[in-house]
């Protein structure tokens, strides 16, 4: 089997039963690509906490809602890894008041961004053009590399 080297695009709606596809073409992406599976259910987690977010907060728990999803393999890039990009076009906030809550308080929500900025390796929120928030989110793979070069 060839490497990845495209990235898969996914249009989805803002329904929370759709998010288990997301999550089930992610694991497979991640495993593809040659992350250990610790690491593929972080990349997995941080998207699933993205999109519930977009969900609750960007769309206010509407279900009718477009979400954009590029998922871009880094293979051949110094170390491989995956770029995930989601783009809403919701109620747009301002990328500096996105933040998690304080740890020591402790209640159900509000964990999504905390665990995002610990599982990847770089995550930005950006305005999107027209409306919306882009958020982009990298995860790097230093073994990947070897695991994609047996696949060829």
């Amino acid at each position: 089997m060839k490497p990845l080297r495209k990235p898969v695009q996914l249009k989805i709606l803002s329904v929370p039963s759709h998010l288990p596809i997301v999550r089930a073409a992610l694991e497979k992406m991640c495993e593809l690509i040659g992350f250990e599976s610790e690491v593929a259910g972080n990349v997995v987690l941080s998207v699933d906490e993205a999109l519930t977010n977009v969900i609750r907060h960007a769309y206010e728990g509407k279900e009718d809602q477009p979400i954009d999803i590029v998922l871009t393999p880094l293979c051949g890039q110094e170390p491989d890894g995956l770029r995930i990009e989601l783009r809403d076009y919701g109620r747009h906030v301002d990328p500096g008041r996105i933040r998690s809550r304080d740890l020591a308080d402790v209640r159900p929500g509000g964990l999504g961004v905390h665990i995002m900025t610990e599982c990847m390796d770089s995550v930005s929120f950006s305005p999107g053009e027209g409306g919306g928030t882009q958020l982009t989110m990298v995860k790097r793979c230093k073994q990947c590399a070897s695991k994609q070069e047996t696949m060829k």
